[in-house]
């Protein structure tokens, strides 16, 4: 395994690093704007700047558009694969089997997922990165190299190949507007999240879960998702955010880069015209350039000491990433739903990011506060104790002078 045996002495002798907490912070908090929309209205099934004509909501969306759409899944597998080698470093100074353990961790991480999928909020993500983590295990034992190679293979290859097609749909005329079946769509979701039984809504999470997720919807995810994971991985391996020092110039050419490229594409349907092609290259080329932007970002600025103090509350929603997205679901779907504050189909997108921040400043404080007394959130230590099989440590030790003061 080159380059996983040198690993930096700061690494090994750290069971995480602060700026990858930081960065795991900070995509919480790009997740819930993503994903606000959908949490209160059936955003996938219509044509927003008809719901919605004020000016004010039409810059929301726009801001969101730009900033945050389709870049903060990709920096959630960046990490995910950054971690992966982390985790795998730790076992083998451990000496426990690395592949049982992880793939322990992935089952559990399944579970979980699923239960978020069908009885919470039907947009969850945690499946997929499972899944994902599954192929990525594949890869443990190759060459650094190959990672980088089977990164850009299974980013660009599949990803090409539609924009490809679609650029062919629409010289056949094929546009792509949302057909009268997603006026019924959104109806139906407003009638059932807003109005309906529990049952009602479980079945409408169901089947909005296969609206985005069947026909092949899971795959294409997970081979996105993979394509950026193995970056993430081959990044830990060369050691780019772990010995910063050395690598300094690279972050800093992977910053200058996937800024540009992101701002670039991301500009793309405003510039030109918006159609299946455009928001496609958007989404996919331009999100994930901007994700990477974030990465590498955040890493320089946080060895500067007046933005470290600015970062560091990231850091505690970060460490306990889980239990904030998980959180999340569960505050917004009360908010929304009918068995909570039934607001579902009647928040507008400005007022809809505000809710967001607000709901997020509450998670940063709540963080804060819970990590004083406890290791991990609540979700980290359930996930951490099914994949070593036997219960773990919550409170932070106390010590014996302490405890007897």
């Amino acid at each position: 395994m080159n380059g996983g045996k040198q690993m930096n002495e700061r690494t090994t002798s750290n069971s995480r690093l602060t700026v990858i907490d930081v960065m795991r912070g900070f995509a919480i908090f790009g997740i819930l704007v993503v994903n606000m929309p959908n949490f209160h209205s059936p955003a996938m099934y219509i044509e927003t700047e008809q719901w919605w004509p004020h000016a004010i909501d039409r810059w929301t969306e726009t801001v969101v558009d730009l900033i945050a759409q389709a870049s903060f899944y990709p920096l959630f597998a960046f990490l995910f694969g950054f971690s992966m080698i982390l985790f795998r470093e730790r076992m083998s100074e451990k000496g426990v089997s690395f592949p049982r353990i992880f793939s322990r961790r992935l089952l559990a991480l399944f579970m979980i997922g699923a239960f978020h999928a069908f009885f919470i909020w039907y947009g969850d993500i945690l499946i997929a990165y499972a899944l994902t983590g599954c192929l990525l295990l594949l890869f443990y034992r190759v060459h650094t190299r190959v990672w980088f190679i089977g990164a850009i293979l299974c980013f660009f290859v599949p990803h090409l190949i539609v924009s490809l097609f679609l650029g062919l749909a629409l010289l056949s005329g094929e546009n792509g507007e949302l057909s009268s079946n997603h006026a019924r769509l959104a109806d139906e979701a407003i009638q059932h999240y807003r109005d309906g039984t529990v049952v009602e809504i479980f079945w409408q999470r169901w089947h909005d879960w296969m609206y985005i997720n069947g026909a092949g919807g899971l795959l294409f995810t997970i081979l996105t998702l993979l394509g950026i994971g193995l970056f993430g991985g081959y990044v830990a391996q060369k050691q780019w955010f772990t010995c910063i020092e050395q690598h300094v110039g690279t972050i800093r050419r992977l910053c200058l880069i996937a800024f540009i490229t992101g701002i670039l594409l991301k500009l793309l349907p405003y510039f030109t015209e918006k159609n299946l092609l455009t928001e496609y290259v958007q989404d996919i080329f331009g999100g994930t350039a901007l994700a990477l932007f974030y990465a590498a970002a955040i890493v320089l600025l946080f060895q500067r000491e007046r933005w470290r103090k600015v970062l560091l509350p990231f850091a505690a929603v970060g460490r306990m990433s889980l239990t904030n997205y998980l959180f999340q679901s569960v505050v917004c779907t009360m908010l929304f739903y009918h068995y909570g504050f039934a607001l579902y189909g009647s928040v507008r997108p400005f007022y809809g990011e505000l809710i967001a921040i607000v709901i997020y400043v509450v998670q940063v404080i709540a963080s804060q506060r819970w990590l004083q007394s406890f290791r991990m959130g609540p979700f980290e230590w359930v996930w951490r104790t099914i994949t070593y099989g036997k219960k773990q440590p919550l409170k932070h030790r106390v010590s014996k002078q302490k405890s007897h003061s």
